[in-house]
């Protein structure tokens, strides 16, 4: 039952972020938003599930299934290669650094709230 929670969550989110790179001219920005969105609805999966507020089908289909294939590891660690390679040194960085520094400080306030 899990493998099709995951599944049906996993489509979802990839055609969520498929869409969002579609209307976003499948530029760096629309990994950043899903990304960062990603994060903070998986903050709030995660808030839901520790405080037994979320069963636990509706954390493997949202939590595991829908945020990992909506968020992307991947397309974030080349397309700031891909900004290194074109020079952006500035945009690079700043892409990895409020990637990664407006993530965790959003997911703290979310657990912390």
């Amino acid at each position: 039952m899990n493998i099709l929670l995951v599944t049906c969550g996993g489509f979802f989110g990839s055609m969520a972020r498929f869409y969002l790179s579609y209307i976003l001219n499948k530029h760096f920005i629309g990994t950043w938003v899903a990304n960062i969105s990603g994060s903070i609805l998986l903050g709030i999966i995660v808030t839901g599930q520790q405080n037994d507020m979320l069963a636990e089908w509706l954390w493997t289909l949202l939590g595991i299934g829908f945020c990992g294939a909506f968020t992307t590891f991947s397309t974030f660690g080349n397309e700031t290669l891909q900004l290194i390679l074109e020079r952006k040194y500035f945009l690079a960085i700043s892409y990895v650094l409020t990637s990664v520094l407006l993530t965790l400080m959003i997911i703290y306030v979310i657990l912390h709230l």
